[in-house]
């Protein structure tokens, strides 16, 4: 079945504002909501960096039917994997069957204003690869002694746990992560807005290879994206909505080794709008959204994850609740009964 989602933006708004917009996606009905993980925004004038696991057990309280997640948390340097066990063990004994983990590899603007050294790419993946046999052990075993590489832990013990383990999804943007998820998650999350070649091409079938040599089907994977979309009925208005993220339309090259949501925040500045609505579906026609989305539901994808950019989040919800879900709905059953 396919699921539709809020993403909640954290590093855009407050706490307060993103509960109450939480409140409205589960109202205008949206099967999930997921927030972001930051220690710092992507940008200081105006920025937002809530905590994920308190925001998270606010939204549980507050709501009823949506299902909850982090997209996503890095359970490798600030937070040791076992704190992040526990913290996902205990908001799935509060809101059971509702809860997911996504975890993934991190940023270092995150880490290193807390004292901590960056490494290479190969240690940051050697240490996920750990810290998600922590975890699992953690929700699956009493008395867990382990002395890894990067993390050891001594008889110790997630007391408050779920009776089946917390969903894990695993976020890729490469194929050694998406290898990760085909074998061991039970999602697999990556960003849309990136070349439709990186995910038929690498992403998906690096997935699908992993599950099946780890003797799984692609079906028992939560295929999520986060799409990336601004829609408004004034095309001007989601056209220039997207300002609000032009980080997002910087280079890998542009954004290495900045750590400072000041300094990111005036490279983003410096980008033209048109370059800024880059990484967006931007559009004041429903049906021309759905068209963009299409080539997502044929590749696979069962859980689509909304975020739009604009500081108006409450409008957004109202008309994609009303204009775009129903024939998205539409357009994914079409999908799906041309697949079997």
């Amino acid at each position: 079945m396919i699921k539709f989602g809020y993403k909640a933006s954290a590093e855009q708004f407050g706490p307060q504002d993103l509960l109450e917009f939480a409140v409205t996606a589960e109202e205008y009905g949206f099967d999930s909501v997921a927030i972001s993980d930051h220690y710092q925004p992507w940008r200081h004038t105006g920025g937002h960096a809530p905590f994920s696991f308190s925001w998270l057990g606010a939204v549980g309280a507050r709501t009823s039917r949506i299902t909850l997640g982090t997209s996503v948390v890095t359970p490798t340097f600030r937070y040791h994997p076992a704190i992040v066990a526990q913290a996902a063990a205990t908001l799935a004994c509060l809101f059971p069957g509702r809860v997911w983990l996504g975890i993934g590899t991190g940023e270092s603007m995150n880490e290193v204003p807390l004292g901590i050294t960056w490494p290479e790419q190969k240690e940051r993946f050697a240490r996920f690869r750990e810290a998600i046999e922590v975890i699992r052990r953690l929700w699956t075993q009493e008395r867990v002694t382990f002395d890894g590489t990067y993390y050891r832990t001594a008889n110790a013990t997630v007391y408050d746990r779920p009776d089946k383990p917390v969903p894990l999804y695993v976020a890729a943007s490469g194929p050694a992560a998406a290898k990760l998820a085909g074998r061991i998650a039970e999602g697999f999350i990556c960003t849309s807005g990136k070349g439709m070649a990186l995910y038929a091409d690498t992403l998906l079938p690096a997935v699908k290879e992993s599950a099946q040599k780890a003797g799984r089907s692609l079906s028992d994977i939560e295929l999520t994206i986060e799409m990336k979309v601004s829609y408004d009925h004034d095309r001007k208005r989601a056209f220039e909505d997207t300002r609000h993220w032009a980080q997002l339309a910087l280079s890998q090259e542009e954004k290495v080794g900045v750590e400072d949501p000041v300094e990111m925040e005036r490279r983003a500045d410096a980008l033209p709008l048109e370059r800024a609505a880059s990484r967006w579906i931007v559009s004041s026609d429903p049906d021309e959204q759905v068209e963009h989305i299409r080539p997502y539901l044929r590749l696979g994808f069962t859980h689509l994850i909304f975020h739009a950019p604009g500081p108006d989040q409450k409008r957004f919800l109202k008309l994609y609740s009303e204009d775009v879900l129903p024939r998205l709905r539409t357009a994914a059953a079409r999908e799906q009964a041309a697949a079997r």
